[in-house]
Parts: structure tokens; C-alpha cells; sequence
């Protein structure tokens, strides 16, 4: 009896651990299911971004495919032209409610980073964010320390994009690539005499920063704590020379300018203006919206070469109070890498990174987008190194020399008095958001 009873109690041990295997089996497959439905969760992205209306149609178009591609993800967008897009911005970010995927500027670049507004990328890169056709130093272009804030959607150049027929109006055949600016301003006193504007005026740190780098300086200096220039007599070169022109009405002035309610009515495409200054990035669409052919020069020197830069367009950046992260960096991934994406987008966020996309785009692209592609690679063998992003507390000080230029464009404050000014104030801001 005794020996049946320990046959039965081993019995009905073995049923209970196969039980238990079997139980335990059987909630592993369970657990597997859950995984891969992890895998399918819904999940809602918001993205950001500024820019002109071109831009706003092919990136919902982009977001369209991404979703079709992912039908898991739903995308939001939130887009505004370039003034409204940063106040709106501002509040989100001091709320902690940043959208997951953000268009950054280097201008705020800094700011949001240092106040960890922004993800560091880093460990999503060559995971979700596939880097091996793009070169180390356009990824470092979104690095601050050892930390990837932004991923470059692109590279562009400054330069002069202009109607060559609105310039023969004025009398001028060509610009030629050496042209310096008192051939600038030459061109100008044309342009006057055949009743156009030269231009749209200089947007003022772009430009002012550029004139400082053909001299060997630059707007900011490398810590960031400071100018990076010492002799006001810079400031007052550039600028007396820009307020000059509006003065002389071969620049128009602020009231005219803020009547223009987007590129449609920039005197360019209305042919009352020979050009204006911009980015490489922006050529695309400022023609298809003029529906003719324009035209790109280089800036004026002496020293060009040393006042350019191959500049990242702009980051992808990840806010960092996302939820999302890695379908955030997945999204950014399509954008840089997906050939099919960037066939819509044609390098208007910069000429792509990705030597992939980049190939693969040449046959599609435009007589524009070659004119766009073929001045960043002259660019390429006619530049200086890139400064870096701009230190914290440049949104502050480039508002102040905007302000600043517009008195001065005015004529309410003089050339030397605004010089005095800027440094007083921006060197404030530099050293009391330097960290």
C-alpha cells in the first residue's frame, strides 16, 4: 500500500509540473501575440515645421505616404510661415508640450538644447535612423558636445537669386561669379534709374555675419559668450551701406515690405525687383511660383570663399517630451532616407545628405533644381568651415538687430548709434544665457 501510494504521488507530481510546463508554454504564446500587437499600437505623432506653401503641400504629402506605408501611425501637422511658427513654438516648449518631431533652426538650435527641450539622438542612430550613406561631418553639424540634437535635413548657401531679365532692364548683362559689392551697389543705382528695386533688402544676421566672415570675423564669437567681432566700424560698413540703398529707394522700405503678404507679391516675382538673398533651398520655389527662369549668383567679395559656408537647411529635431521617440526617429529616418519621399520634396529643405538620395534624385530634378544642386557643388570648392550651430540666446539678439536695422532702414536711429546699441544688448544676452 505504502509503495502504491508513492507511485501515485509521483504520478500525480509529474501531471502537475506538465501541467504547469503546459501552462507556462501556453502563456509564452500568449505573451508573443502581445509583442508583435505592441509592434502594431496605434500611435499619434505630432510634426512642426515652417515654411512657404509649396513646402506645406509636398510635406502632408510625405506624411500621406509615411502613414499608407505605416498604417499603425497617425501624423498631425502643425506648420506656419517662419515668424508665426517660432511664437507658437516658444509657449509649447515652456509647457513641456513640444511637438514629437520639429523643424529647428540654427538660430534656436542651442537654446532648445541646452534647455533639454530636445532629444539627444544619438541612440536611435543606426537603429532607427539609418546614417551609412551620409557623411560623419553632416551628422556633426547637428552635434553639440558629444550629443546629436538634430539630424541636417540638408545643406544649403547663401546667394543672389535673380530675374536675368529684369537685370538687362536695368542695363546689365550678367553678374559675373567675382562680382564685389561695389559692383553690388552699382547695379543698384541701375536698377533705380530703370524704376525697380535692386532687392528685398539682406535678412540682417545672415548677412551681416557673412560680410564679418569675408573679413576674417563672425557674428558670434566661438564660446558663444560674446561677439565675435571687436571694431563697431564693421557694423557701421554693412549696415550704412544697406540703409543706404533704402534711403536712396533702390531697396525698398520696411512699410512696403510688410505689405507683402507671402512670396507671391515679393517684388521679385512681380518683376519690380531684379533679385533677392536667400538661401540655396529657396530657389526652387520663389521660380515655380515666378513661372520664368531665374537665375543664381554667388555673394559679392572681396574674400567670398571665406564668407560662405555649406550650412546644414535645418534639423529634425525630437522633442523631448515625447512619448514616441523611436517612431518619432522613424519618421525622421523616411524623411532623410526614403528615395520615394525625397522625390517630393526635391531638395527644398537642402540638398539631401544621403549619397543614395542624392543619386537617385538627379535624373527627376528640374532645370531649377539642377541650377540648386550645381551651385552647392560649386559651393563646395568656394567655401570656409561651417561656425557651428548659433550659441543660446541668438533668437534674442537677431531680434534686436532686426529691430535695430529696421530703425536704421528708417532713419530714426543712425548707423553708429545702432552699432553702439547691438553690442551693449547682444553681448547682455550672450553672457547671461552662457552656461
Amino acid at each position: 500500500m505504502k509503495k502504491f501510494l508513492v507511485l501515485l504521488f509521483s504520478f500525480v507530481l509529474v501531471f502537475t509540473l506538465a501541467a504547469c510546463n503546459s501552462s507556462s508554454s501556453t502563456s509564452s504564446e500568449e505573451t508573443k501575440p502581445k509583442k508583435e500587437d505592441k509592434k502594431d499600437e496605434p500611435v499619434t505623432l505630432r510634426i512642426a515645421w515652417w515654411g512657404s506653401q509649396p513646402r506645406h503641400d509636398y510635406t502632408l504629402k510625405i506624411i500621406e505616404m509615411y502613414q499608407e506605408k505605416n498604417p499603425n501611425v497617425k501624423i498631425e501637422a502643425e506648420y506656419a510661415a517662419w515668424d508665426d511658427y517660432w511664437k507658437k513654438l516658444a509657449p509649447q516648449a515652456a509647457a513641456n508640450e513640444l511637438p514629437d518631431i520639429i523643424q529647428m533652426d540654427l538660430s534656436y538650435f542651442s537654446q532648445y538644447a541646452q534647455n533639454e527641450q530636445i532629444a539627444d539622438l544619438t541612440p536611435y542612430l543606426d537603429k532607427q535612423i539609418n546614417t551609412k550613406d551620409i557623411a560623419d561631418n553632416i551628422i556633426n553639424g547637428g552635434k553639440l558636445g558629444d550629443k546629436l540634437y538634430g539630424i541636417n535635413a540638408g545643406v544649403n548657401v547663401v546667394g543672389f537669386h535673380h530675374d536675368p531679365a529684369v537685370l538687362a532692364k536695368a542695363g546689365v548683362d550678367s553678374i559675373p561669379e567675382n562680382w564685389t559689392w561695389d559692383d553690388y551697389k552699382e547695379i543698384a543705382a541701375k536698377a533705380k534709374a530703370a524704376g525697380v528695386f535692386m532687392d528685398t533688402g539682406m535678412k540682417a544676421d545672415v548677412f551681416f555675419n557673412y560680410f564679418l566672415r569675408t573679413q576674417g570675423k563672425s557674428l558670434y564669437s566661438k564660446d558663444g559668450a560674446s561677439l565675435g567681432y571687436k571694431d563697431d566700424k564693421l557694423f557701421e560698413d554693412f549696415f550704412n551701406m544697406t540703409s543706404g540703398l533704402v534711403k536712396d529707394k533702390a531697396v525698398p522700405t520696411p512699410d512696403f515690405l510688410a505689405q507683402l503678404k507671402g512670396i507671391e507679391d515679393d517684388p521679385v516675382v512681380t518683376q519690380n525687383a531684379i533679385g533677392i538673398w536667400q538661401w540655396s533651398n529657396q530657389f526652387v520655389g520663389l521660380q515655380q511660383v515666378a513661372n520664368r527662369e531665374l537665375a543664381i549668383a554667388p555673394m559679392p567679395g572681396p574674400d567670398s570663399e571665406k564668407g560662405l559656408y555649406l550650412k546644414p537647411s535645418m534639423f529634425w529635431s525630437v522633442g523631448n517630451n515625447s512619448e514616441h521617440k523611436e517612431e518619432a526617429a522613424k519618421f525622421i529616418d523616411f524623411m532623410i532616407n526614403d528615395i520615394e519621399a525625397n522625390k517630393l520634396n526635391l531638395g527644398d529643405r537642402g540638398v539631401p545628405g544621403s549619397s543614395v538620395v542624392k543619386e537617385a534624385l538627379k535624373p527627376l530634378l528640374s532645370p531649377a533644381q539642377v541650377q540648386v544642386f550645381d551651385y552647392v557643388d560649386w559651393a563646395e570648392g568656394n567655401s570656409s568651415e561651417f561656425d557651428g550651430p548659433d550659441p543660446v540666446g541668438a533668437g534674442q539678439v537677431i531680434e534686436t538687430l532686426d529691430s535695430l536695422a529696421e530703425q536704421m532702414a528708417y532713419g530714426n536711429l543712425s548707423v553708429k548709434d545702432a552699432a553702439k546699441q547691438f553690442r551693449q544688448q547682444a553681448e547682455s544676452v550672450l553672457a547671461q544665457n552662457k552656461k
